[in-house]
């Protein structure tokens, strides 16, 4: 089991080292493409990737973590890679990643947060998140439903995030609405797999994530770019990636 909570990371075995497939896993909040070019420069330097969209994941009566999972099970297994898996998961996906790690049909490896929330069994992602995001959620919900995840953001944060109006059109053009009852769901407390794990820190927003995974004995690995470093900034992501993944004693 993967535990969250006074968890005593298994080190790596000597001997271990070897590529691995690196299953990237966005937020549910946002699309696919906010992996694909750190993906990109992965590929081009031989490393085997798979980039799982969430996109159809909270259609429909929740709960919604079953789907998203088998969702990243399916693009996996049609991916046709061997394994071993690396999972990563940024941002939101983060507490999604036990439970996608115990579905997945190749052995996991490994799991990296990247400037990711961190797992919270047995609570919702409204009952962890501080008091004011989950008011303001809240009040943004119209019907039941949010808006996009742009808007709940005075334009200029987003502007700053993505300067390039082209770059910015595409990331936006992919941004779901979801359930406020997505954020309601309680997390299930899973029995995945006993890997290691490691964080990459992108933003001062995710210290504290960094700090927590640090005190627990996890690889961390910080650097200096922005939240949406993946589709920003993706050649220091690709980087703190590979770095991440060789502390963990895998390739």
């Amino acid at each position: 089991m993967v535990r969250w909570h006074n968890r005593i990371m298994r080190k790596p075995e000597a001997g271990r080292e070897r590529q691995s497939v690196l299953v990237l896993v966005h937020s549910p909040l946002v699309g696919p493409s906010a992996w694909e070019p750190t993906a990109a420069i992965l590929r081009e330097s031989g490393h085997p990737v798979v980039v799982a969209s969430l996109a159809t994941g909270t259609d429909g009566p929740g709960p919604s973590c079953p789907r998203l999972a088998g969702l990243v099970a399916t693009a996996v297994a049609e991916s046709g890679v061997a394994g071993p898996v690396v999972l990563v998961g940024h941002s939101g996906a983060g507490p999604l990643l036990p439970a996608i790690a115990e579905g997945l049909p190749l052995p996991v490896a490994a799991i990296v947060f990247v400037d990711a929330q961190l797992p919270h069994p047995g609570r919702s992602w409204l009952a962890a998140a501080p008091a004011e995001i989950a008011d303001q959620l809240r009040d943004l919900a119209v019907g039941g439903m949010l808006p996009p995840w742009n808007q709940w953001f005075p334009p200029e944060a987003i502007a700053a995030l993505l300067p390039e109006p082209e770059q910015r059109e595409r990331f936006i053009a992919e941004l779901p609405r979801l359930p406020l009852s997505y954020f309601e769901e309680t997390a299930r407390v899973t029995s995945g797999p006993d890997v290691p794990c490691a964080y990459v820190r992108l933003s001062a927003a995710y210290d504290r994530q960094a700090t927590i995974c640090a005190d627990r004995g996890d690889p961390v690995v910080r650097a200096d770019s922005d939240h949406l470093a993946p589709y920003t900034d993706p050649g220091t992501v690709s980087a703190a990636l590979r770095e991440a993944v060789s502390l963990l004693g895998l390739g």
